[in-house]
């Protein structure tokens, strides 16, 4: 099993930014492509960003491409998103993910993640 633990949300205003950590423990050795999703109430679970389990290539929904950057540190078993120029339209719970499949697919599917945090609340007042 994985565990994920995400910190770093909190309440920014408009224009502002925040990182979001994602600490991985457990059987971190079968980890391989990473994500970050996002859920408001009353809607499902969308996806945000996702890495290769290199690190080399990430992958952005539209709605969050040039403001937010997804990266993570395999000796420290971390996952990061840097979240700038922040909208009161990113206010969400952030949700870090983690497939343990091989390949260098960038999975942006919720089914496709078998590990999933317990979520980070990101409030952007306007």
């Amino acid at each position: 099993q994985v565990q994920l633990v995400e910190i770093g949300g909190g309440l920014v205003q408009v224009g502002g930014s925040l990182r979001l950590s994602c600490a991985a423990s457990g059987r971190t050795d079968i980890v391989r492509s990473m994500g970050w999703f996002r859920q408001t109430p009353g809607k499902e679970r969308s996806f945000v960003a996702a890495i290769s389990n290199d690190g080399g290539r990430t992958k952005y929904s539209d709605s969050v491409k040039g403001r937010f950057t997804i990266s993570r540190d395999d000796v420290k078993n971390a996952l990061y998103l840097q979240l700038n120029n922040l909208k009161p339209e990113d206010t969400a719970i952030y949700y870090c993910a983690a497939s343990y499949a091989h390949g260098m697919i960038l999975r942006s599917h919720s089914f496709e993640y078998a590990y999933w945090g317990q979520g980070t609340q990101v409030t952007v007042s306007s």
